[in-house]
């Protein structure tokens, strides 16, 4: 897909929870200074709910649809980072939106490290199961195909935010912002 555009596109990262995406983001907007924008903290804010709330009382599909009003304001946005909740992907229009002028990049970590970094949290409403490992990975192999769809894919275990964001920053620099169409794929 040929984007053209007119501003500094944004820097979109997708991917599952835990795999960085907000801990990178405001890094990230930070060192090159891009507005910093997180569509959870938008949903919460235009509900005047926390998220928890939203999924304990209306349910997810109610929290989706939010999260779909929110994609649609901040994928109008330029020259920010933003940072997404890890089932955006599951509605195809929002990955169109946020590509149209941005580039996508996809956090990925393992199970292990993602259960690791997140388990203890209890604001996570999909991990609150039995047996949040098999939780992770069903869910990881469910979305798959959608995290697939993202410009790039970085891999967060085992590296530093610097390392991270150095590689997020070379790939932007090197075909964003020469208006090229992306290649995708994989960067380790």
């Amino acid at each position: 897909m040929k984007r053209s555009f007119q501003k500094q596109p944004n820097i979109v990262l997708i991917g599952f929870m835990g795999t960085g995406k907000s801990s990178v983001g405001k890094r990230l907007s930070a060192q090159l200074r891009m507005r910093y924008v997180d569509i959870d903290t938008v949903i919460e804010r235009q509900s005047q709910r926390p998220i928890t709330d939203i999924f304990d009382e209306d349910g997810e599909e109610v929290f989706r649809q939010l999260e779909s009003e929110a994609v649609k304001k901040v994928s109008n946005y330029a020259n920010h980072v933003i940072s997404t909740g890890g089932g955006v992907v599951l509605r195809e229009t929002n990955v169109s939106r946020l590509k149209e002028n941005g580039v996508v990049f996809c956090l990925t970590a393992t199970p292990e490290e993602i259960l690791k970094r997140v388990g203890h949290h209890t604001h996570r409403p999909l991990l609150q199961t039995p047996d949040p490992m098999n939780t992770i990975r069903t869910l990881l192999a469910e979305r798959k195909p959608y995290y697939d769809k993202a410009d790039y894919m970085i891999h967060t275990t085992g590296r530093t935010y610097d390392e991270i964001i150095s590689h997020i920053k070379g790939i932007f620099y090197r075909n964003a912002l020469r208006r090229k169409s992306p290649d995708r794929k994989s960067s380790r």
